[in-house]
């Protein structure tokens, strides 16, 4: 791996903690409504599938979906103006945190519906396909997920139809309403894959250069002919499943011993092991991306809320 990808990764990785943590401080201020699910620990998933993506690939994703957004080029400042509610945010103040959008970055969202998302995802692979792009699509979603019957039907559709997409489960071991005891192992997604005629690949969500080399590799297989991939990348959040639950369901030694594995952390020494770079150059990145946090809330802060008139300006008559 080369020098200068470890250190554009491990930027974007900070970048993406530090918006997160600026969220979540946000938040506790009632500057941010509604509900707040943050990625911090599972930064080298998005980070490691996205870098593998080309321009003309759509991503697609469920609530947690911040990361998703900073890392296909959505500016920092329109994102954080969207999580105040600013009429200068991507969606103009109408998303909010988990109905982000770019579709000038074919960033699909952001969807509140568990499992709602895949379908659409699908259907994004199904007109790829359909206009004879080479185009491809990655799906993200969490473990509860799988649980849908709108995920079978999709991976069904998908396997026939040998579609150019790739599921993404983001296993942070936490589905919804998980208990401790179920929490202990990774659920096995080997089953729910294999009924549609995909291989499925595991991945440690930990370490950033894994998870590019398997999506790497699955896009390549797409390209190949060989249809749908499917990745089950193992990962842990370090929050709760939102701001509303923090360690709720979970021990505090559970997530002490999880951040002894912090992706940034493995990258780091990675790095270090690489010599790619010193601790003053990974210092001089982290006081940039923290400048670049500032800025955004500041142009967030300043922005305008979407003025009344514009209320209906999206809701069309019949006829």
């Amino acid at each position: 791996m080369e020098k200068a990808t470890l250190l554009d990764w491990y930027r974007q990785m900070v970048l993406v903690r530090r918006f997160e943590q600026k969220c979540a401080e946000l938040y506790q201020l009632g500057k941010i409504g509604g509900f707040l699910h943050l990625y911090i620990g599972q930064e080298a998933v998005a980070v490691g599938t996205i870098g593998a993506r080309r321009e003309q690939d759509h991503v697609i994703t469920a609530y947690r979906d911040h990361a998703h957004a900073l890392l296909v080029g959505s500016e920092p400042q329109a994102l954080m103006a969207e999580l105040l509610g600013k009429a200068t945010g991507v969606s103009k103040g109408r998303g909010g945190s988990m109905h982000l959008a770019d579709v000038n970055r074919n960033y699909w969202g952001g969807y509140g519906i568990v499992g709602g998302h895949v379908p659409l995802g699908t259907g994004l692979a199904l007109a790829e396909q359909y206009k004879g792009t080479d185009a491809v699509v990655l799906c993200y979603m969490g473990d509860g997920s799988t649980n849908i019957g709108y995920f079978h039907e999709s991976l069904n559709m998908a396997g026939v139809w040998k579609l150019p997409i790739i599921y993404v489960v983001e296993n942070n071991k936490y589905g919804m309403g998980t208990s401790i005891e179920r929490a202990s192992a990774a659920p096995d997604m080997s089953t729910k894959a294999l009924a549609y005629a995909m291989k499925p690949v595991k991945v440690d969500g930990m370490k950033v250069v894994d998870v590019y080399n398997a999506t790497k590799t699955a896009i390549d297989a797409i390209h190949a002919g060989e249809g749908p991939q499917f990745l089950e990348v193992i990962t842990y959040r370090f929050e709760g499943h939102s701001m509303g639950d923090p360690l709720r369901y979970r021990t505090k030694d559970e997530v002490e011993k999880w951040r002894g594995d912090d992706p940034i952390g493995i990258l780091e020494r990675l790095i270090y092991e690489h010599k790619a770079a010193k601790k003053e150059d990974l210092e001089a990145i982290d006081a940039e991306v923290d400048k670049v946090i500032q800025e955004a809330v500041e142009f967030a802060e300043k922005s305008p809320f979407p003025a009344l008139e514009t209320l209906f300006e999206h809701i069309y008559a019949d006829g």
